[in-house]
């Protein structure tokens, strides 16, 4: 291996600093950052320069696995260069900075001036001839290393100079596209340096076990507190879980530690990195399904004993090797990709892109329609999602390119109108979807007939959106076909069948007509207990919409019998901070406050308070974390918002915290419509005064009602649960308080 000066040229582009943490050892971290390495310095024709860093300083291992037994200086040597240097500006400055009491701009001043004057490149060496592969080794390990590292005190050196470990990694990242940091385990300053200071991503290693989870839970939560807290360190960090050694041959105990067993006390690594990571990034929900699906390290007994590479000596790359694992790692790792993506969407992504590249060579049928193809099924899945933004641009897309080479009236071009008017449905552009939804089932009911199945399943669309606007008797009008068609084609207990009659039943209780919709709901429910089981997605949403209609009847016993149902088999399949668990947890609370059962609403609330993990002092920094887009506003909006201001203004000023009906009807009005444009900060103001003007005496029910829906729906768009629980709080309280004026009075 050659130990010559290395002479590397600067990128074109800056490079990025991943750190491999491990709470604990044996996890076989610096085994997978090898691996790694080898397999990123082989990309693009083995042109990829890559270097690892040995911050394992107490028990370095990295140099093993490449042979390098030579002594040479490395990381030790490096720093305490660093700290000469530092030492000798110092005295030239007499004392001028003598401790780290400057500005940001000075300290980086004073990192950059140290590391100019240090030649780093001698500290580096290639420890491979077939591609562009480097190592910084933990040092040299001669009489006095262990000396010489108890002396260096790397708290010091960065009180003393706080900017110089970031600097460092901004010099190592202008020449090598990945620089791979081993870092020291457990909490010590050398982890925080390698976790907190260094990386833009930070791979966690672990290996299934409540020691390692627990130390990873902590050491991420800081590190990701610590760049919010602190000005100088606003810079995105993404976390990457890489569980590890991973027994394949028990199915039964790798699925309690993936997904956890609250019987025997197992929390589950896949639900405690959805709330580490939905927590620190501010998000509503996420899934690491996918992720998990792919990334598992399996323990294998050829790589058991020494320091073997299995990127070289398995090179197969079939589902049972190390090779494919750590392959399919790298798709999120350096695809730019967060772990809460989907495999199916990062593939989308990349064939949306590679169409898009060949698009400005052959501007042609053969590459456009497969890219309107992909782009609608990403829209689909962003929908499903509930990336609402996202898919709504795909498919706007995907129209546009099959509009323009198929024709309006494709089939292709139909069935992405259809996509694209269900997610215009559920953000409440209902004008929008029900001009696409004419016109796909004038086509349809033209070319096809009345009684096609996709003329069927466009009319049902359209059905749903004449109900949200208000238009009961033509929607029933319009089921009441689709139902009676698929009953005689189908049978009454075909899916499609079942599902009609569920939306027959949503009409049927807008209208009032409960008796009607019990009946009907009642048949559905056991049906697709019967086909399903009591389980099912279907026939949990069944029941909600049947308890719902109970509720609305008053039978609150026999709605509140449902909702426990629902709820006991959401919180054992989705857990208990899943967004559909929070929402029927809402549902059943108020069905039991109107019991005045107050302990047990009482109950429902500390459970969601228990249950919620999103707080607010996170989502304030997460979009920092993320680089969020800041989008602009409407100047109607605007100009609303601050009349509304003005007016609510004016309205405290004189002391009147109440409102007229009329008044209250157009805050309701204005706040609805601040929802479906996403505007939520703009709401805040008017949410703020309209509850507590709804929660005044005197308010009309339904008035109260309507606005209390718009509220909640506002707080669960948002992940809102800490807003949303203070509301059911104050709701409580306002009943229970005219509960009491109640029985004084008839006393």
């Amino acid at each position: 291996m050659e130990c010559q000066r290395l002479s590397l040229p600067p990128l074109s582009a800056p490079g990025e600093v991943v750190t491999f943490y491990s709470y604990k050892g044996g996890t076989g971290r610096t085994m997978a950052l090898s691996n790694i390495a080898v397999l990123l310095a082989r990309r693009e024709n083995a042109s990829v320069p890559v270097l690892m860093l040995d911050w394992d300083m107490e028990a370095p291992g990295l140099h093993h696995y490449f042979e390098q037994h030579e002594e040479r200086p490395g990381v030790l040597e490096f720093f305490e260069a660093c700290r000469q240097q530092i030492e000798r500006i110092s005295l030239e400055t007499v004392g001028a900075r003598a401790s780290g009491t400057g500005t940001g701009r000075a300290d980086a001043a004073l990192a950059q001036r140290v590391l100019d004057a240090i030649d780093w490149q001698q500290y580096v060496v290639r420890v491979d001839q077939g591609s562009p592969l480097y190592l910084m080794r933990a040092g040299r390990f001669d009489a006095s290393y262990s000396e010489r590292l108890a002396q260096m005190r790397w708290d010091q050196l960065f009180d003393t100079c706080p900017a110089l470990f970031r600097c460092f990694a901004d010099t190592l990242a202008r020449h090598f596209r990945y620089v791979l940091v081993d870092s020291r385990t457990g909490r010590t300053d050398s982890a925080g340096i390698c976790t907190t200071l260094l990386p833009r991503k930070l791979v966690v290693v672990f290996t299934p076990n409540r020691q390692s989870l627990e130390g990873v839970d902590a050491l991420v939560t800081r590190a990701i507190e610590y760049r919010r807290s602190h000005e100088d360190e606003q810079r995105p960090l993404l976390v990457y879980p890489l569980p590890s050694r991973i027994e394949m041959g028990d199915g039964a105990q790798r699925a309690e530690w993936r997904r956890g067993d609250a019987h025997k006390g197992i929390a589950g690594f896949q639900p405690l990195f959805e709330r580490l990571l939905r927590t620190s990034y501010g998000l509503p929900q996420i899934a690491l399904d996918s992720y998990f699906d792919e990334v598992q390290l399996q323990q294998t007994k050829t790589f058991a004993y020494g320091e073997q590479l299995a990127v070289r000596i398995d090179q197969g790359g079939d589902r049972f090797s190390l090779t494919r694992t750590f392959e399919a790692f790298l798709h999120w790792l350096t695809g730019g990709y967060f772990p809460w993506q989907s495999s199916r969407e990062i593939a989308l992504l990349g064939a949306i892109g590679e169409a898009r590249q060949a698009l400005l060579l052959d501007p042609g049928r053969a590459v456009a329609l497969p890219l309107a193809r992909d782009l609608a099924r990403l829209g689909e899945l962003y929908r499903k999602d509930g990336r609402s933004a996202q898919a709504l641009d795909a498919f706007r897309q995907s129209v546009e390119i099959r509009v323009r080479l198929l024709g309006e009236e494709h089939p292709d071009s139909l069935a992405c109108k259809s996509g694209m008017a269900r997610l215009l449905r559920q953000l409440g552009k209902l004008d929008e979807a029900r001009f696409l939804e004419e016109h796909v089932l004038d086509v349809r009911e033209r070319v096809l007939g009345s009684e096609h199945p996709d003329t069927l399943a466009a009319r049902a669309c359209l059905a749903q959106t004449l109900l949200l606007q208000g238009e009961l008797a033509a929607a029933l009008l319009m089921q009441d076909t689709v139902l009676a068609t698929y009953a005689h084609q189908l049978g009454g207990e075909h899916p499609l069948t079942l599902e009609a009659m569920d939306g027959r039943a949503a009409t049927l209780l807008r209208m009032g007509r409960l008796a009607q919709a019990q009946q009907v709901l009642g048949t559905v429910v056991g049906a697709r207990e019967r086909l399903f089981g009591a389980e099912h997605g279907d026939t949990l949403r069944s029941k909600l919409a049947l308890a719902q209609a109970l509720g609305h009847e008053g039978n609150l016993e026999g709605a509140r019998r449902l909702f426990v149902a629902v709820l006991q088999a959401q919180e054992r399949r989705l857990g208990n901070d899943h967004a559909a668990t929070l929402a029927t947890r809402d549902l059943l609370a108020d069905i039991v406050a109107g019991q005045g059962d107050w302990a047990g609403a009482r109950q429902l609330h500390e459970d969601q308070v228990a249950a919620r993990l999103l707080e607010d002092a996170v989502l304030s920094g997460s979009d920092q974390l993320l680089n969020s887009p800041v989008t602009g506003l409407a100047d109607s909006v605007l100009d609303g918002a601050r009349h509304l201001q003005e007016t609510i203004l004016a309205g405290r000023a004189n002391g009147h915290e109440g409102a007229e009906p009329d008044t209250l009807a157009s805050m309701i009005l204005m706040l609805q419509g601040m929802i479906e444009r996403e505007q939520y900060p703009q709401a805040g103001e008017l949410a703020e005064h309209l509850k507590s003007c709804l929660l005044c005496p005197g308010v009309p029910g339904k008035l109260r009602r309507r606005g209390m829906a718009q509220l909640k729906k506002m707080y669960k768009l948002q992940g809102d649960l800490h807003a949303l629980l203070a509301l059911h709080e104050d709701e409580v309280q306002a009943l229970e308080g005219a509960l009491s004026e109640a029985r004084i009075g008839q006393r």
